[in-house]
């Protein structure tokens, strides 16, 4: 069991989220980087498919009511425990009482906290992820809050430390032509690709909202709403691109230009507003 005492801007349970459902209008969600969510769960000996903390910003504090084996990876952030410095992306045991603080990180946004048998609430549609944009799943943590240990353990965790690179404050992102290039300016596609990318503060697990130069429709009639993914960059009126994340909506009507490679977003997940991008065009996949 932990008790949390503090949540800081924005703490939500994510697994790998709920794929499959689009259909019937329901976003996978899930941890918006999913490689640092699975490194947690494998430095303490977790099934891929247990349920983490997403914490934005930092800020978070628990304490153990039991003792647990815990680690936190992602952006790189102050680890203390009982007010004394802990080691970040490495197992830590927490005594009962012990309490686990997390500082603001210096680069990136979203760290992840893993424990040893996984967070366990109970599941939406086959997954535990908070989903903002649909409020399927757990409400985000709130002080008070205590959360049951789970069972969702695998091989006794065998790894002391994993040295990781933390995330880029300004990463260049692979993008493909989106299914609707030709309803923008042939020059949005330049601009686009030739551009720095500034995230504004209007963003969060939906997607980050960019400023940069105006792109401009080459087509003003109302487009039907379609199919979106994960890394799709929408152009609205405003001419002011949205890359979506992992809470993104399962339709739009705005046309998409581009779509970023998968492999990439967990990078533009872990930006920040003020934070800077560029996109790298590539013809198809197997060119990246």
């Amino acid at each position: 069991m932990l008790t949390v005492l503090a949540t800081g801007p924005l703490t939500t349970v994510q697994d790998r989220g709920r794929p499959g459902y689009a259909g019937i209008g329901v976003p996978r969600s899930g941890a918006a980087d999913a490689p640092a969510a699975d490194l947690a769960n494998r430095l303490v000996g977790n099934d891929s498919a247990a349920a983490t903390l997403e914490i934005t910003a930092g800020g978070l504090r628990v304490r153990a009511e039991r003792t647990v084996l815990v680690v936190v990876t992602g952006a790189p952030a102050a680890v203390t425990v009982d007010g004394r410095a802990a080691s970040f992306g490495a197992p830590l045991t927490l005594r009962p009482g012990s309490e686990l603080a997390l500082g603001m990180p210096a680069v990136g946004l979203r760290s992840y906290l893993a424990v040893r048998g996984g967070i366990d609430v109970p599941p939406v549609l086959g997954s535990r992820s908070t989903d903002t944009l649909s409020g399927l799943g757990p409400a985000p943590l709130a002080a008070g809050d205590r959360l049951t240990v789970g069972s969702m353990r695998a091989e006794e965790p065998f790894v002391d430390v994993a040295p990781v690179r933390g995330p880029s404050s300004a990463p260049r992102l692979r993008v493909l032509p989106g299914p609707r290039r030709d309803w923008l300016d042939p020059a949005a596609w330049t601009a686009l690709t030739t551009h720095e990318w500034a995230v504004t503060a209007d963003s969060n697990r939906v997607g980050l909202r960019l400023a940069g130069p105006r792109l401009d429709r080459a087509r003003e009639d109302e487009l039907p709403s379609e199919g979106l993914v994960p890394g799709a960059v929408q152009v609205p009126p405003d001419g002011a691109p949205v890359l979506f994340l992992a809470d993104h909506p399962v339709t739009g009507g705005y046309p998409v230009l581009a779509v970023v490679l998968a492999a990439d977003l967990p990078a533009a997940a872990q930006l920040r507003p003020g934070d800077t991008l560029t996109f790298r065009a590539i013809s198809s996949p197997e060119s990246a």
